[in-house]
């Protein structure tokens, strides 16, 4: 059986029941997507690694930010 095939018994069933319509299949892969990435960097920091990626561009903008020059 498909993901679509199942995705319609599931919503059928729910229908019949009264019960809310699953959410269609690939509805939540980008939520996902970046929950896997906050993760990856969390177990790197709770392995002592350095941060990496938007973490690590963030973190160093904030360290090294330029700063006005005086009288210019």
């Amino acid at each position: 059986m498909s993901i679509t095939q199942q995705y319609l018994l599931d919503t059928y069933r729910a229908r019949r029941l009264g019960e809310p319509a699953p959410p269609a299949p690939g509805a939540h892969d980008w939520q996902l997507v970046r929950e896997m990435g906050g993760h990856r960097e969390f177990r790197a920091a709770l392995a002592g690694r350095p941060a990496r990626g938007r973490l690590r561009t963030a973190l160093s903008r904030r360290l090294f930010a330029r700063r006005p020059r005086p009288g210019c």
